[in-house]
């Protein structure tokens, strides 16, 4: 494959990909080596039972938030919501309480977009009391060179390996996913090594499928999943839309959401992929959808992707060494077989995946924002 990519211009894009798995035990064992500083931060603000962890990034670093957000709320009995940074800016007043105290988490693989650096900052003016935790893959970047001094910040850099070269995130994208889920315990650092393995078994399984499937040329695709794995759908979705410069149509919606009218977009020419949840009770949803899709025969195809326990029937993606994994973990192993999706669709449509938007319409590090003054008495409308 290797030499397919540099005559196609995919390269950095499969070779990031392929790395996950052993990129995952190099950033535990960073976490590991970072662990007395790491909790030297955080465990005095956690042990204030109204602190509230704001998750934020851009893009898909705003998926990150999203994934975690779930089951870190159940770990740490505790608020915890996932805001992204472009909502922030633009709204600082509608999503930050002055008086609560607030752990702003950031993930940022450049940490170059204008939102990253003015996030931070809008929270420093917005909030009485907060602190910020800086996950990042680039330390030359703007927001780990504003914040390393910063008082009230902690800076976590990822490996190198993890700064993406490729347009689109890949690695990165499940680095910090993995990073964040360390630090705050919801994954334990026991579990990484099955995890890793699980991630090697899964992506000669989910090569294959890709490949077969962007063979049959549909032109909409649809990923859903509960939970941390809807967030984990919508990214997938932007994976499909970013390597294929738009040409193939991707949506996505929670489980029990999709009949409420986006149900709507399957036809013969739909792929609808379920990433299906190892919660037995979320499960249970799962497969009811899975079952009426099926059953009522208008999408070109359907397809189930988990736990083999998970999959049992219909077209599937058995993704070995998840039966015992929750579904943030499950999540890591389930996103390679979208971004091989993504892959494989680009090379379809003869884009070079490495930089799919050629016109310049969209850039690995976002340009062209505007960030605009702001404070607490410009939101005060009463004041206008």
């Amino acid at each position: 494959m290797s030499a397919e990519m540099k005559v196609t211009g995919g390269e950095w894009t499969a070779r990031e990909i392929a790395q996950q798995p052993a990129v995952w035990l190099e950033v535990a064992d960073l976490v590991a080596r970072e662990r007395a500083r790491l909790d030297a931060f955080i465990a005095p603000l956690l042990a204030d039972a109204g602190v509230r962890i704001v998750l934020t990034g851009a893009g898909t670093s705003s998926y990150i938030g999203g994934c975690l957000a779930p089951g870190l709320a159940g770990k740490l009995g505790r608020r915890v919501d996932s805001v992204a940074t472009t909502d922030l800016v633009s709204g600082p007043h509608l999503y930050l309480q002055r008086d609560v105290p607030t752990l702003l988490v950031s993930f940022a693989r450049s940490g170059g977009s204008p939102e990253s650096v003015a996030a931070v900052e809008l929270a420093d003016r917005a909030l009485d009391h907060v602190h910020h935790l800086v996950i990042t893959c680039n330390a030359a970047g703007a927001l780990a060179q504003r914040m390393t001094a910063a008082r009230n910040a902690c800076v976590l850099v990822l490996p190198d390996a993890t700064n993406d070269r490729a347009f689109a995130m890949t690695s990165s994208f499940t680095s910090m996913v993995l990073v964040a889920a360390l630090i705050f315990g919801a994954i334990p650092a026991s579990a990484v090594a099955a995890l890793a393995r699980a991630g090697d078994a899964a992506l000669p399984r989910a090569r294959l499928l890709a490949t077969e499937l962007a063979a049959r040329s549909f032109e909409r695709v649809v990923y859903l999943g509960s939970n941390s794995l809807q967030a984990l759908a919508a990214e997938s979705a932007l994976k499909m839309l970013e390597l294929t410069d738009g040409r193939t149509v991707a949506v996505s919606q929670s489980t029990l959401g999709f009949r409420h009218g986006p149900k709507t977009i399957v036809n013969a020419r739909t792929l609808v992929v379920m990433f299906v949840s190892n919660d037995p009770y979320t499960r249970a949803y799962d497969r009811d959808l899975l079952d009426e899709l099926r059953r009522e025969a208008r999408a070109g195809a359907i397809v189930a992707v988990g736990a083999p326990t998970g999959v049992a029937q219909g077209d599937r993606l058995e993704l070995p060494g998840t039966d015992d994994m929750n579904d943030l973990a499950l999540a890591l192993v389930d996103v390679v077989f979208a971004q091989l999706l993504g892959l494989n669709q680009s090379l379809r449509f003869g884009l070079t995946p490495d930089n799919p938007n050629a016109s310049g319409v969209v850039s690995r590090v976002v340009q062209g924002v505007t960030v605009h003054p702001w404070s607490r008495e410009l939101a005060d409308v009463s004041r206008r």
